[in-house]
């Protein structure tokens, strides 16, 4: 099994020094969309899932068109929700950010002042969502404490366009790690980068290995960003 885990292009996270909620993607952000699909647009997949948010959106696009697939969004590919900031200053929001950057580790788990979801609530989200989703194909984690999995289509391809956050949260259920309040940063992925993990069979079901991580060769050098 191939799951392939696109994060979105760069977003418009601030417009006239005041944050955006949803954003766009940016000029740049819709040129590394157009390099996902020419990078991928000839492969052959069997699904291709989307975060509800547009930045995610604008840069499956491409993609889908290259390769036929109608849109699929899945609710639970929704990034961390952050606090109402639409139309407030920028600073809001990157001092709120550095606060909670500065706590002691357990303490993250609350999340930011002001509001939005809890990294905890947000981890549990994503998880479920992805177990009932992986469930409906046929894929569920073995009854042992060691991450394998039962596979009843062990040939399936996936494509996933998301998130920092969400990748991270998907990354760590399928590879077995125990899950952190600061999952965007545990793995350090570029917009619009490919990330894949490939199954492979174990005396009693199958595991997954991590066989590329954040991989943007497919973006020219002025457009690699994060």
């Amino acid at each position: 099994m191939e799951i392939v885990l696109i994060r979105h292009g760069e977003p418009e996270w601030v417009r006239d020094g005041l944050n955006v909620v949803d954003p766009p993607l940016t000029e740049r952000g819709f040129m590394q969309a157009e390099c996902v699909g020419g990078e991928l647009g000839h492969l052959t997949f069997d699904e291709i899932v989307v975060s509800p948010l547009r930045r995610a959106r604008q840069t499956a696009a491409p993609l889908r068109t290259a390769v036929g697939h109608d849109e699929h969004i899945e609710p639970f590919l929704e990034e961390i929700r952050e606090p109402n900031w639409h139309g407030t200053p920028a600073e809001l929001a990157r001092t709120a950010y550095e606060e909670e950057r500065s706590r002691p580790a357990e303490d993250r788990w609350h999340g930011l002042q002001g509001g939005g979801e809890p990294p905890r609530e947000f981890v549990e989200r994503v998880r479920a969502g992805a177990t009932e989703f992986f469930a409906a194909r046929g894929m569920y984690r073995a009854k042992q404490t060691l991450p394998v999995w039962h596979l009843d289509q062990p040939d399936l391809s996936i494509v996933v366009v998301a998130h920092a956050g969400t990748n991270g949260v998907l990354l760590c259920q399928l590879l077995g790690l125990d899950p952190v309040p600061w999952e965007w940063d545990r793995f350090v992925t570029h917009h619009a980068s490919i990330t894949r993990l490939e199954s492979f069979q174990m005396g009693d079901g199958h595991t997954f290995a991590l066989t590329r991580l954040s991989d943007i060769e497919h973006l020219p050098h002025d457009a690699r960003t994060r």
